[in-house]
């Protein structure tokens, strides 16, 4: 029988998946090794299951039979990486719905403040928008419960919800002289991962903050978008990867493939050779040849690395910030049938074009640029990487952990932003590395050697 999983990508501080692949059964030949092997295994297991009798009937209260085994699985797997772990039912939902990138909600972003909900923004052409919900606006009561005492994330979910269902808000207004209440209905939304704007009138600026289902789609109107609004003054692009925890394997190899007109993208490479898949890009750069910068930093992760080696291996665009995260694993989810949850396991490790693999060391800018961090935040700006992280997989040779991942929140005050547009310009150039040419026909290159605080997201719902 056949068994149908799902390939994810993802940093220490999220989940994220999935592209779906079908794996034969292997068949199994045992030697007498094999077989001793096997009957310690079982020994060990009947070890388990005389603990787990023990502390069911001697524990001081009557532990929840399916707790302990949920508890027994994490512990499991948490023992193996930092990045496999078991999701219960709501824990997979909860990612799949992170993945899609879509959900019944009323379209609103959304922080907390002195533990009320503040709207971040409305979501255009959305039930919020549409009622008159304002940026700035609080929330205080969700179908006449205070939010008050609620995280963040149950307030969210209690907003999200089927389509077509209602939910009533109270909502205090600067201004206003009394809250006001807002009876919304559900409707489907999709989580904006990519931002963009023209930057110095000649530039096209691109954000992306994740890997979902909707990313590709997302870049590819923007980037249309802004060649039209720009037209031929277009100097070229900068695409920020800044603080991007990575997300889905698929997406990442269509983002690349849309600034790539030929060559491989990335490799996974399991325990065993046969498990080796290659992808690569198709012709087609979507953003006809322009130069492109990608910006980096330690909270760049994953999927996010995936991108920035490609384009740096081809020589396609050049790296400016500081050192990536360095995660260069592939987990799978696998299904556990209805109600049971799933596994994330690891499965593979991802290389760039050139062979190389960025587990615990991550990829290094072609041109570093660090921030200058405020004095309040300088004890909290810098990521640890994937290298200070627990039973991560050792990599060969010198492993790296932590680089700066400040982003200032004023465009103004951004240096690595601000060098990006100075080398689209021509302004500044460096020796090691020039803005990149149009990508060639030629093969990715040898490795080559070269030179956040960040505030709590806001929560899309």
């Amino acid at each position: 029988m056949m068994r149908k999983t799902s390939v994810i990508l993802l940093s220490a501080a999220t989940g994220a998946a999935l592209t779906l692949f079908v794996t034969q059964p292997r068949a199994v030949l045992m030697g007498s090794t094999a077989r001793a092997a096997t009957a310690d295994t079982y020994r060990q297991l009947n070890l388990f299951g005389d603990v787990f009798e023990r502390v069911r009937s001697d524990y001081v209260e009557k532990p929840d039979d399916s707790k302990l085994v949920e508890s027994a699985i994490s512990g499991m797997l948490s023992g193996l990486d930092p990045h496999s772990s078991y999701m219960d039912a709501k824990s997979f939902r909860d990612m799949q719905v992170q993945t899609r990138g879509e959900f019944g909600g009323l379209g609103i972003e959304v922080t907390m403040e002195d533990g009320l909900i503040k709207v971040v923004s409305p979501i255009d052409d959305t039930p919020a928008s549409k009622a008159g919900i304002l940026a700035n606006d609080i929330i205080t009561n969700l179908d006449d419960e205070a939010v008050q005492g609620l995280t963040l994330n149950q307030a969210v979910e209690k907003m999200r919800g089927p389509v077509g269902t209602k939910i009533k808000l109270k909502v205090v207004r600067k201004g206003a002289d009394n809250p006001l209440d807002i009876t919304l209905t559900r409707d489907n939304i999709r989580v904006r991962s990519v931002r963009s704007r023209p930057e110095s009138d000649d530039i096209a600026y691109i954000r992306i903050t994740t890997f979902n289902e909707q990313t590709t789609e997302g870049l590819k109107k923007s980037i249309a978008d802004l060649q039209g609004q720009i037209g031929d003054k277009l100097k070229g692009f900068i695409i920020d990867l800044r603080n991007n925890p990575g997300g889905l394997l698929e997406e990442a190899v269509t983002v690349s493939d849309s600034f790539l007109e030929r060559g491989e993208i990335v490799s996974t490479r399991g325990r065993n050779a046969e498990e080796t898949q290659r992808r690569s890009a198709h012709a087609g750069d979507l953003t006809k040849g322009k130069p492109v910068i990608v910006l980096i930093n330690g909270g760049s992760a994953s999927a996010s690395e995936i991108v920035a080696g490609a384009l740096q291996d081809h020589k396609r665009a050049t790296l400016v910030g500081t050192r990536s995260f360095g995660k260069g694993s592939v987990q799978t989810i696998i299904p556990l049938g209805a109600g049971n949850g799933a596994l994330r396991l690891t499965t593979a490790r991802y290389y760039t074009p050139s062979g190389k693999s960025i587990q615990a060391k991550g990829i290094v800018p072609d041109i570093e640029v660090l921030q200058d961090v405020p004095d309040e935040l300088k004890s909290r700006t810098d990521t640890k990487g994937e290298a200070s992280l627990r039973g991560h997989l050792k990599n060969d040779g010198d492993e790296k952990t932590g680089s700066q991942s400040y982003v200032p929140p004023d465009a103004k005050d951004d240096k690595a932003l601000k060098l990006a547009a100075d080398l689209l310009h021509g302004i500044k150039s460096s020796s090691s590395a020039n803005p990149a040419a149009p990508a060639s026909n030629d093969k990715a290159v040898a490795d080559k050697p070269a030179v956040s605080d960040r505030q709590p997201a806001p929560k899309p719902n």
